[in-house]
């Protein structure tokens, strides 16, 4: 399947993170946004804060994961809403604390009609993940591929891969036609090394191997 345009790197951070490391990221690869995950306890404002202003002083998008009401303290660009069961109404209530001049972005995990409803309540990208308690990764990841595959045929707003775990699978979902691959970056190694290997896998015409 051809696309019209490259895949872009949606880098995927825990809070944690050093603020160093974060600038060799976005210093060494065409990165469109980053999102500023929990790891393991709550975002807050003070580790938080420095993170944002960081990215933004470039030029890329600021994203917060699951907590709109931070994103807006923070002024970040907006909130990634995670997969849940209700996933409609957390986007709803992210939309509504941060209105219509903030991205907000939800990942509807493997269903079709939650990326519907989704996209025709305005989201600015859905996402498609893999929700944690799937047993059978290998099956989840070929419907991943078929979803990114049908949402890119029909709909407008942006689609995103979620829950990635290598560069190769980042590189197959651009292939089939996501707009935008969600990678973890790796908590310790070379950053600017993996961000440049995972931006050109994304740009090749073919799978990487």
């Amino acid at each position: 399947m051809g696309r019209d345009q490259e895949a872009r790197l949606y880098v995927v951070v825990a809070a944690g993170i050093a603020p160093a490391a974060v600038g060799t990221l976005l210093a060494s690869a065409p990165i469109a946004a980053l999102l500023i995950a929990a790891d393991g306890s709550p975002l807050d404002a003070g580790r938080t804060k420095p993170l944002v202003e960081l990215v933004q002083a470039r030029g890329i998008a600021a994203l917060i994961e699951a907590d709109a009401a931070l994103a807006r303290t923070l002024r970040a660009d907006g909130v990634h809403v995670p997969w849940s069961k209700d996933i409609v109404a957390r986007y709803e209530e992210a939309r509504e604390i941060l209105g219509g001049r903030f991205i907000v972005g939800a990942d509807a995990g493997r269903l079709r009609d939650d990326a519907m409803t989704l996209g025709e309540a305005g989201a600015d990208y859905v996402g498609f993940g893999i929700p944690a308690h799937v047993e059978d990764r290998e099956s989840a990841r070929a419907r991943q591929l078929d979803l990114v595959a049908w949402w890119g045929e029909i709909f407008e707003p942006p689609c995103v891969a979620f829950d990635v775990d290598t560069v190769e699978e980042g590189a197959r979902l651009a292939r089939k036609g996501a707009d935008f691959v969600a990678l973890k970056a790796p908590p310790v190694g070379e950053l600017g090394r993996w961000a440049q290997e995972a931006a050109h896998a994304l740009a090749a015409e073919e799978d990487v191997a």
